[in-house]
């Protein structure tokens, strides 16, 4: 059963499928398996999206949740993903307007005892180490952006979104 029906999804995939890397699929062997079709992991990473659930629920036997996160992480990496949002933004304020004119911002300290990649110096906790997690959304709630930074950074990159 699909996530999004592919009247909507199709448009949606014509306009990302241009954004995509040229993957490099040569080895000196040639003995790799062949590489799944990005269209197939688009769809499941709009399912994991839509249902809320962990790669491996939607894994089966035509992609593995490995190659789900494999590919996720390279077209991450590739920018691919910023600029799905991007479009999803403006898709939005086309078809239904966003509410510029008021813009709320918050977030939440939170304790990160293990540290980690994200973690800082917590101004609430003695100091000790924590990580910020702020959102920005419009007037009607429409989530703009979210950012999680160590616990002493300030919430003002958000509002450079474009």
């Amino acid at each position: 059963m699909p996530a999004v029906p592919s009247c909507i999804l199709d448009p949606i995939w014509q306009q990302i499928q241009p954004l995509l890397p040229t993957p490099d699929d040569r080895h000196p062997l040639g003995c790799h398996r062949p590489r799944i079709d990005d269209r197939l992991v688009f769809d499941k990473l709009v399912q994991v999206l839509v249902f809320g659930c962990a790669y491996d629920k939607i894994a089966d036997s035509s992609c593995s949740a490995t190659t789900l996160r494999r590919r996720r992480d390279e077209w991450i990496e590739a920018g691919v993903m910023q600029q799905v949002e991007r479009l999803a933004r403006a898709g939005y304020d086309r078809m239904i307007g966003l509410e510029l004119g008021d813009l709320s911002l918050d977030g939440c300290t939170t304790k990160a005892p293990c540290g980690g990649e994200r973690a800082g110096r917590s101004p609430v906790d003695r100091g000790k180490q924590g990580t910020k997690r702020s959102t920005v959304v419009d007037a009607v709630g429409i989530p703009l952006g979210v950012l999680s930074a160590a616990a002493n950074c300030h919430h003002s990159p958000l509002l450079a979104l474009k």
